[in-house]
């Protein structure tokens, strides 16, 4: 099911990283180190969000330096290394005072479910996508999981 929501009614954007604001593809190198890609277009959506004072976030259970630079370049705050994103959540919302009805929660993988039920509105980008470009697909292809 496919459903338009206005971004007055939310509260806070919560997104997980990994195939999220990636193309879901991790590439590795001879030595054995990781490298993902990100779409430039997505720091173009996140400014747009600090212009209409929408917070937005990123929780991730894995802790990656990756994870660091991006929210650095977003100027997103970033939250890693989270074994439980339903308590991260929460105290996330206690702390800044957001209604969790009102918080949209993007994510993709299994480790999502409980996050994205536990909020108002949630998304998932639609896999394959031509581009890697999260913001987009959620504002103007997203699948709503509630």
């Amino acid at each position: 099911m496919s459903l338009k929501i206005s971004l007055e009614g939310i509260d806070a954007l919560i997104f997980d990283f990994d195939g999220v604001l990636t193309n879901n593809l991790v590439h590795l190198d001879q030595e054995g180190k990781e490298w993902v890609s990100c779409s430039r277009a997505d720091g173009l959506a996140f400014d747009v969000l600090r212009k209409l004072e929408k917070p937005a976030y990123i929780i991730s259970t894995e802790e990656n330096p990756v994870v660091t630079a991006r929210a650095k370049k977003l100027k997103i705050q970033a939250l890693q290394g989270i074994t439980n994103k339903v308590d991260a959540l929460c105290a996330l919302a206690k702390e800044h005072n957001y209604n969790l009805n009102r918080i949209l929660y993007v994510g993709n993988d299994l480790n999502d479910y409980y996050v994205m039920q536990t909020c108002g509105f949630s998304a998932c980008p639609i896999e394959p996508r031509p581009t890697n470009n999260a913001f987009i697909t959620l504002l103007y292809n997203f699948v709503m999981l509630n």
